[in-house]
C-alpha cells in the first residue's frame, strides 16, 4: 500500500503544491485513516526524499571521508573517497526514482534535463553541510541501462605543510625545498589526476606566503581555504537555465589583474584562461600558482600548449611565456592504497627541442636535474 499512497501523495502535491505544510496535509488527505504509524512515516521520509536535499544520497554526501557519488542503477549505488571505490546498501524504487532526483538536481543547479537535452553539468546552489557539490547526470537512451548520477563533493581544503608531511605526503627534504620555493616566489603548477591531492597541496603552499602579501585566487568552486589573512577568492559563475549570466575564469581573472595581486592564483587551469594567466605572470606578478591536470610532468608542456591553442596562442608563443612565467611543477599521485603523494618536482626550461619539465626531485631523492632547480631556490644546497 506505501507505494499506491507515495504516488497519490506525489499527485496532489503535483496539483496542489508543495508549500511548507504541504507533505503532512497531503499525507494525511491520502491516507484515509486506513494507514498505520509505520507506513505513514515511510511515506513521509519517502516524500521528503522527492523534494529535499539529494534524497536518499544525502547521507553520503555528509560523510566526511566520501568525495564521489555515483548511481550507475536503481540498485547500484557507489562511493569514493578514503576507503577507495565501494558499493554501499542504499537502493532506489525503480528508474523512474533516480531519473526524478536527476532532474530535481538539474532543477537546482539551474539546468534542463529532459529528453530534448538528456545530460547536464553543473553546480549545485550552496555549499551546505558537506561542501560544494558538482553534478553531472545522462538520461537513456545515452545511458542505455539508466540514468547515471554522478555527485563530486569539493570539500575546502584545509591542511597545511606540516600535517601533510605527517601524513606521509612528502618527507622532511621535500618540505624543505616546498618552502624555499614560496621564499623564493617562484610561480608553480600542481599537477596530478583527479583525488590526487592537487588543491590540498595547493592551499598548504599558499598558507606559508608571508601575511604582508595579498592572494587573488580565481576558483571554479570555492574549495581553496588557506590559513593567510590576505587571501581574497573569486568564483566562476555557469550560465542560467536560458543560458545567460555566466562568468567565466577567464573574466575573473581580468578582474583579479585590478585588485593589486602580489601572488596570482588559478584553482584549475582548464581552458583558454591559461592565456591571461601566463600574461599576468610574466607582467611582474611573481610567485603565481594553479592547478593541472596531467599525468606527469613531461605532458604539462603538451598541456598548456594545447589549452593556450584555444586562446589563439601559437606553440612557439606558448613556450617563450611558459619559459619565462612558471618555473616548477610539482606533481602529484594517487595511490593504490589511496594515499596522496608528491612524487615529483620538476624545473621548466625551454631548450633545443623546446619547452620541457625536467624532473629534479624524485621521491625525495635529487635527479642529475636536481641543480637546476637548487639554483633557483635560496639556500638550496641545504635542501
Amino acid at each position: 500500500m506505501t507505494a499506491d499512497l507515495l504516488e497519490r501523495v506525489r499527485r496532489r502535491l503535483a496539483r496542489d503544491g508543495a508549500g511548507p505544510t504541504a507533505l503532512a496535509e497531503a499525507v494525511r488527505a491520502e491516507a484515509t485513516g486506513i494507514a498505520g504509524h509505520e507506513e505513514l512515516l515511510e511515506t513521509l521520509r519517502l516524500i521528503r526524499h522527492e523534494f529535499v536535499g539529494a534524497g536518499p544520497l544525502e547521507p553520503l554526501l555528509s560523510d566526511p571521508g566520501v568525495t564521489d557519488v555515483l548511481v550507475t542503477a536503481p540498485a547500484e549505488v557507489w562511493v569514493d573517497g578514503t576507503e577507495g571505490l565501494k558499493r554501499t546498501d542504499i537502493t532506489f524504487a525503480d528508474e523512474d526514482a533516480v531519473r526524478r532526483l536527476a532532474q530535481r538536481l538539474a532543477l537546482n543547479a539551474g539546468r534542463r534535463l529532459d529528453d530534448a537535452q538528456p545530460f547536464v553539468d553543473g553546480w549545485l546552489p550552496g555549499s551546505g553541510p558537506h561542501g560544494r557539490i558538482r553534478l553531472h547526470a545522462v538520461l537513456p537512451p545515452l545511458a542505455p541501462d539508466g540514468t547515471c548520477l554522478s555527485l563530486r563533493v569539493l570539500r575546502p581544503a584545509v591542511h597545511d605543510l606540516a600535517e601533510l608531511q605527517r601524513l606521509g605526503t612528502f618527507g622532511a627534504t621535500g618540505a624543505a625545498v616546498l618552502r624555499s620555493i614560496i621564499a623564493a616566489r617562484l610561480a608553480f603548477l600542481v599537477t596530478g589526476g583527479t583525488g590526487a591531492g592537487k588543491s590540498t597541496l595547493l592551499s598548504a603552499l599558499l598558507g606559508l606566503v608571508p601575511a604582508t602579501e595579498r592572494i587573488v585566487c580565481v576558483e571554479d568552486a570555492g574549495e581553496l581555504q588557506p590559513s593567510h589573512p590576505q587571501f581574497v577568492r573569486l568564483v566562476a559563475r555557469p550560465p542560467n537555465v536560458e543560458g545567460a549570466g555566466e562568468v567565466t575564469l577567464r573574466d575573473l581573472l581580468r578582474q583579479a589583474l585590478r585588485m593589486r595581486p602580489d601572488r596570482l592564483v588559478i584553482g584549475e587551469v582548464r581552458g583558454r584562461e591559461v592565456c591571461e594567466l601566463l600574461a599576468a605572470l610574466n607582467t611582474g606578478h611573481e610567485g603565481g600558482a594553479g592547478t593541472l591536470h596531467a599525468n606527469s610532468p613531461t605532458e604539462v608542456p603538451a598541456r598548456l600548449e594545447a589549452l593556450a591553442a584555444l586562446g589563439g596562442l601559437s606553440r612557439d608563443a606558448v613556450h617563450s611565456q611558459v619559459a619565462a612565467a612558471i618555473r616548477v611543477v610539482l606533481h602529484m599521485v594517487r595511490g593504490p592504497d589511496n594515499t596522496r603523494r608528491l612524487t615529483e618536482i620538476a624545473v621548466v626550461r625551454r631548450g633545443g627541442d623546446g619547452l620541457q619539465a625536467l624532473t629534479a626531485w624524485q621521491d625525495g631523492i635529487w635527479t642529475e636535474h636536481g641543480p637546476a632547480l637548487r639554483g633557483l631556490l635560496p639556500g638550496g644546497a641545504r635542501c
